[in-house]
């Protein structure tokens, strides 16, 4: 099977924090300057996948696909290529600022449906 077009949603979200929006998050960006590496390796793991793909765009492309963000191949290219080697904590502060906030987000509604089911019980 060859999957020619990346599957479609229609209710596409836009990134939580912008692109150039690094300060968003004091403790990321201070992590981004000092340790990109570091950085690169929370998204990675976050994602469950190798250290070395944290920078990447291809973990750009993940995470975009997985919290179906709207974008494109092609806006991770040029996000990737004009901001990693100039901006690099730029790209990468964006990545993991969304990481960290949709995963918060995913928490909540958890802890929200298991105190529903509780209350259902009771």
């Amino acid at each position: 099977m060859v999957i020619i077009n990346q599957p479609m949603s229609s209710a596409k979200r836009e990134w939580t924090t912008g692109l150039c929006n690094c300060f968003a998050d004091c403790g990321i960006c201070l992590c981004g300057t000092f340790c990109t590496l570091c950085l690169g390796c929370q998204i990675a793991g976050s994602m469950n996948e190798c250290c070395l793909c944290g920078t990447s765009m291809a973990m750009r492309t993940l995470v975009r696909t997985k919290y179906n963000i709207s974008g494109s191949l092609c806006n991770d290219y040029w996000a990737s290529f004009f901001c990693l080697p100039s901006f690099g904590i730029t790209f990468i502060c964006q990545i993991l600022a969304n990481t960290k906030l949709r995963l918060m987000d995913r928490t909540t509604e958890a802890n929200i449906q298991k105190s529903h089911q509780r209350q259902i019980k009771i």
